[in-house]
C-alpha cells in the first residue's frame, strides 16, 4: 500500500489558505488512486514540531549507547519525523511565503529530518522520493517581476529538499493570493483566479502522475 506524507504549514485554516486548498486537491486525487493507502498527516500550525535543540542536534551524531537521557528523549521525537519521511512513497508540502521565506514551523520540521549520514550525505535515505511543494504567495516573485530577487522559498527548498535530501522535487505555485483582499491589487484578480485554477489542476495531475509512477 502506498504511503503519502502530507504536511501543511499555513496558519490559516481550510479554504482561507491557498496552500491548504491546493494540497487538499492533491490529497483527494491521491486517495482516489490509493483508496487502501496510508496518509501520514502533519499540520505544523496546529501541532508544531519543536525547534531544534542542542540535545536533539548532538544526539544525531552521538553513539546511541552514549547518549544522555536528555539526548535520547530529544532524538526519539526527531527520529519519528525522519522515519515518516523514509517510509513515504510520496511527500506533499504546503509552504506559503511569509515575509519572503517559509513558515518557521516548516523550517523546524526540516531541521529535524535533515541528518547528515542518514537523510543527507552521499546516499540520502529518502533519495528519489517524489515531493510536491505548494509554494503559495500573496504577490508574484516570478522571473522578470519587480520582486524576483525576494524569492527565497523555492531557492531554499530546492537546496534542502532536492540538493541535500535527494528528493525528486516539483513545485506548484499559486500566486497573487492577496489580490481578492487588497483593493490596490484589484486589477490582478483575473491573474490570481487563473493561477489558482492552474494550481488546482496541477495538483490533481501531479497526484495521478505520482500514482502511475508507483504502479509502474
Amino acid at each position: 500500500m502506498a504511503t503519502l506524507l502530507h504536511i501543511d504549514s499555513s496558519v490559516f485554516p481550510g479554504e482561507a489558505s491557498s496552500s491548504r486548498s491546493v494540497t487538499a486537491a492533491f490529497r483527494n486525487a491521491w486517495e482516489e488512486q490509493h483508496p487502501e493507502g496510508t496518509v501520514i498527516y502533519r499540520d505544523l500550525a496546529a501541532d508544531p514540531v519543536p525547534h531544534i535543540t542542542a540535545d536533539a542536534w548532538s544526539a544525531g551524531y552521538a553513539v546511541p549507547t552514549e547518549r544522555t537521557p536528555e539526548q535520547s528523549a530529544a532524538f526519539a521525537a526527531r527520529e519519528k519525523l525522519i522515519e515518516e519521511l523514509e517510509q513515504a512513497d510520496a511527500v506533499l508540502i504546503g509552504a506559503p511565503m511569509y515575509n519572503f521565506s517559509i513558515p518557521s514551523t516548516l523550517k523546524a520540521w526540516l531541521d529535524s529530518v535533515l541528518l547528515l549520514g542518514r537523510t543527507a550525505g552521499e546516499t540520502p535515505s529518502a533519495q528519489g522520493t517524489p515531493v510536491v511543494v505548494v509554494a503559495s504567495r500573496g504577490g508574484s516573485y516570478a522571473p522578470g517581476t519587480p520582486r524576483e530577487d525576494y524569492e527565497f522559498v523555492q531557492n531554499y527548498l530546492q537546496a534542502v529538499l532536492k540538493d541535500t535530501l535527494g528528493l525528486d522535487l516539483h513545485f506548484i505555485v499559486p500566486e497573487l493570493t492577496m489580490a481578492p483582499r487588497n483593493p490596490a491589487m484589484s486589477e490582478l484578480v483575473p491573474l490570481y483566479e487563473s493561477s489558482r485554477k492552474r494550481a488546482l489542476e496541477d495538483a490533481t495531475t501531479k497526484a495521478k502522475e505520482f500514482a502511475e509512477r508507483l504502479a509502474a
